[in-house]
């Protein structure tokens, strides 16, 4: 068993003083104050301690919706890929993410899904080994340590709005249609968790209904859809919305459209950029003070060229260019550079909320969007993803499954 004390442990939902984290094969045993653990629970000699002094543990970072970093994108068929993007996510916090794809030709998507289901797949085999290895001897701890996980795919297009697509390429963009979303669903090995999707598009609402309940997120984003077709879309299983305000009808105040429904219906949670570039930090306030600190959710919506210099990388098939922090294609933003970390700094600075509320829509929030009870969270029984802070949130050291990542 490992134990982790800190200054403060943020469960996130609550704050706890002097705290400890009783950690066992990779699985949280218990979580209190040092105090009343150690007479409740007194430490056998077997017991490793780790004590972050006043620093703060918080949740690991969960990120919907990311494409790439470190130079890769997740659709790259390369080896290499993933595994450096999953190393890179570790440094910023990231213990767990969807690979997300963006529209290409329909024998390019199927291709990548298959190779990103397969890498799943590998993952949680190797997750299950670390524990029992773990379980038997800590010398076996390099095995998985410093890769965030992924946990299934978010599909971003085909099935878009021509009007709202962004940067993603017109020629490949597909009506929506049951027979499409089965071959993308067999290529993916059944492993899409989250979709965004147009509702305005003719087929939008069967492909919805289709795709909610095979238990997918379907989330509402690159879309021009008015008030009522959004309404409609909630009614048929859409219970998200992807980088709200960018790639989406404005909200006008007599025209609300797609935003109005989002920002006012409380049966719907929202993701945003918060890095500052996407979104003024007004409206990041605006969107904080609509949603509130359950219905919040950060992504960072990154690109290959996340954590490199300036200059000309890729986004799936296309060029995109990142001078001054700004990511471009043809003169339009594609993606961003943010890190989650960041992004929850932000976050907690724009919108004027403790950093445990912005903890939480980094954390929490996105697992619960996934309906997932071990993540997000530092509870008996979730597993032992968890971030070391400092007081301003810069991340310190990142673990999953009770390893410490190697950075």
């Amino acid at each position: 068993m490992l134990a982790f004390t800190a200054g403060t442990i943020l469960t996130p939902r609550d704050a706890i003083d002097n705290g400890c984290l009783l950690v066992e094969r990779g699985i949280i045993y218990s979580v209190s104050a040092a105090a009343s653990i150690a007479q409740d629970i007194p430490f056998p000699a077997s017991v490793l301690v780790a004590d972050f002094g006043r620093d703060v543990i918080a949740p690991g970072y969960l990120d919907l919706h990311i494409h790439g970093a470190g130079g890769f994108d997740v659709m790259d068929d390369d080896p290499d890929a993933l595994p450096t993007i999953e190393r890179f996510l570790v440094r910023h916090g990231v213990t767990s993410y969807l690979p997300t794809t963006v529209t290409a030709p329909l024998d390019t998507t199927l291709q990548a899904l298959e190779r990103i289901a397969i890498a799943i797949e590998a993952h949680e085999t190797e997750r299950t080994t670390m524990h029992d290895a773990i379980a038997t001897s800590l010398s076996a701890r390099h095995i998985f340590a410093g890769r965030a996980q992924p946990l299934g795919i978010h599909l971003e297009g085909p099935f878009i709005s021509h009007a709202r697509r962004g940067v993603h390429p017109l020629q490949d963009l597909l009506p929506p249609s049951l027979a499409t979303f089965e071959r993308l669903w067999q290529a993916a090995r059944g492993r899409i968790r989250m979709m965004t999707i147009a509702p305005e598009l003719d087929g939008a609402m069967d492909v919805i209904a289709a795709a909610a309940a095979r238990g997918v997120c379907v989330s509402l984003g690159h879309s021009d859809a008015d008030l009522a077709t959004t309404e409609r879309a909630i009614s048929a299983g859409a219970r998200h919305a992807t980088h709200t305000f960018n790639a989406m009808r404005p909200l006008a105040h007599r025209d609300p459209g797609i935003a109005g429904s989002v920002l006012t219906n409380d049966s719907v949670t929202a993701d945003l950029i918060a890095d500052g570039i996407h979104l003024d930090s007004a409206i990041v306030k605006l969107f904080a003070h609509a949603k509130g600190p359950e219905k919040t959710v950060l992504i960072t919506d990154a690109v290959s060229a996340t954590g490199k210099p300036d200059g000309r990388y890729h986004l799936g098939l296309m060029e995109v260019e990142v001078k001054g922090g700004r990511c471009e294609s043809a003169g339009k933003l594609a993606g961003s550079v943010l890190t989650m970390d960041a992004a929850v700094r932000n976050l907690a600075k724009f919108a004027e909320w403790k950093l445990a509320e912005a903890v939480a829509a980094g954390s929490r929030n996105p697992a619960q969007v996934l309906g997932s009870n071990n993540k997000g969270v530092l509870a008996p029984g979730a597993d032992a993803d968890f971030l070391v802070l400092d007081s301003e949130g810069r991340v310190m050291r990142t673990f999953i499954g009770g390893v410490e990542c190697s950075s």
